[in-house]
């Protein structure tokens, strides 16, 4: 059995920030990172490699240069938790055992969720930008339509960045303009919510946007199964529980998503199956040296890089005051951040709180669609997360 004094679950945005932070504040302290996978990839930039602006392989790095300089890297992936025993066992059968464990390994894609998709998704018009593998065929299909029905969804429960199936709708929309086919294009959004966005300042924006664009929504509406033979999307009215179908050229579909599985059956565990943190210290609610961050924490908030960004400080130096067995005395507002592109010269930076308060960085109406966000977005933002966040720098 190997041991660490702090061991941290996942190699992704929230890991590696806390890794850098407790790096930067104390080199001495031993800390691993368990993570199995060999590329770390920046995931905001999907939505603008689905719209034709990037490259897919412009959003990865080597896991290697992301883990900081004296951390250990444990290339493995956890198979089970035994927090009263402080320890875990990997994939391959080890044990590890630990002092402090920082649970975040990220959000699970269940694409089996959505009959046929698993199979569908990356041919014949059926794309999504929520894999590295798939991602490509978004532009692909996009470029391709020149006529029929773009269908775009959103499904029931947290995603990734609840604004992101929105913008590659909009992005879409824009590109069938831009190459004079719009008028032969039905751009639909169906979404499992009841409406396209939870801050109502920044809904009232979006759903002028989609009446201008001349995008129809539909809401309440659950994707269920693709059928790819026949060009058939089928939903679930979440309200009467009818069957609706609807016919497709291409559909980009946003897939269901949930807690990692080794988190939903572990002691860990919330009633909803993510890891169950206290939502101001992010200290976990039964075992005082486990805490939790990022998308597979119990948060009440959008699940974003950006509110890793606030979360990760707050991890830190509530850990590190429970090393010391001082009070722990930061805490977390629920801060995320949302920057929903509405065309390929125009976003709408959404910032907000637990209380679905705007909590916005710049000086003027973040709900006005502006080229200079979608500016930041594209290379201010991508700068500040490879140079700042995982450096624990920003």
């Amino acid at each position: 059995m190997s041991h660490h004094q702090i061991l941290i679950v996942g190699g992704g945005t929230a890991g590696i920030t806390v890794a850098a932070r407790l790096h930067n504040a104390d080199p001495k302290l031993d800390i691993a990172v368990i993570e199995p996978s060999d590329k770390h990839y920046y995931q905001p930039l999907w939505t603008l490699v689905g719209g034709g602006i990037f490259r897919p392989e412009e959003s990865a790095r080597e896991e290697a240069d992301v883990i900081p300089y004296g951390v250990k890297w444990i290339k493995d992936a956890v198979a089970t938790f035994q927090p009263n025993e402080n320890q875990l066992t990997t994939r391959d059968g080890t044990t590890i055992s630990y002092e402090y464990l920082v649970v975040a390994p990220g959000i699970q894609i269940n694409w089996d969720k959505v009959k046929g998709l698993k199979e569908a998704v990356g041919k014949e018009g059926v794309c999504s930008n929520y894999s590295i593998n798939t991602v490509g065929s978004t532009w692909k299909f996009i470029q391709e339509l020149k006529e029929g029905t773009a269908l775009f969804t959103q499904p029931a429960g947290a995603v990734k960045c609840g604004g992101a199936p929105q913008k590659i709708c909009y992005l879409a929309e824009d590109h069938f303009r831009r190459a004079g086919v719009r008028d032969k294009i039905h751009v639909m959004f169906t979404s499992a919510s009841p409406r396209l966005f939870a801050v109502d300042k920044y809904r009232e924006v979006l759903e002028k946007v989609a009446a201008r664009k001349g995008v129809e929504t539909r809401f309440r509406h659950n994707l269920t199964e693709v059928r790819a033979a026949t060009k058939e999307a089928i939903y679930r009215h979440m309200d009467t529980d009818e069957e609706i179908v609807i016919k497709y050229d291409m559909i980009h579909v946003t897939p269901p998503m949930g807690a990692p599985d080794f988190v939903a059956n572990s002691e860990l565990k919330s009633e909803a199956g993510w890891v169950d943190v206290d939502k101001y210290t992010l200290q976990h609610t039964r075992f005082a040296n486990v805490f939790g961050l990022g998308d597979a924490s119990s948060l009440p908030t959008s699940k974003t890089g950006a509110a890793i960004r606030k979360q990760a400080p707050v991890v830190v130096k509530n850990l590190l005051a429970a090393m010391q067995h001082e009070p722990l005395a930061a805490t977390y507002d629920g801060y995320t951040s949302c920057p929903v592109v509405t065309g390929y010269d125009s976003l709408v930076l959404a910032e907000f709180d637990y209380d679905g308060q705007p909590a916005e960085t710049f000086p003027f109406n973040q709900a006005q669609e502006r080229f200079s966000m979608l500016m930041l977005k594209k290379f201010g933002l991508p700068a500040l997360y490879w140079h700042g966040m995982l450096k624990g720098r920003a």
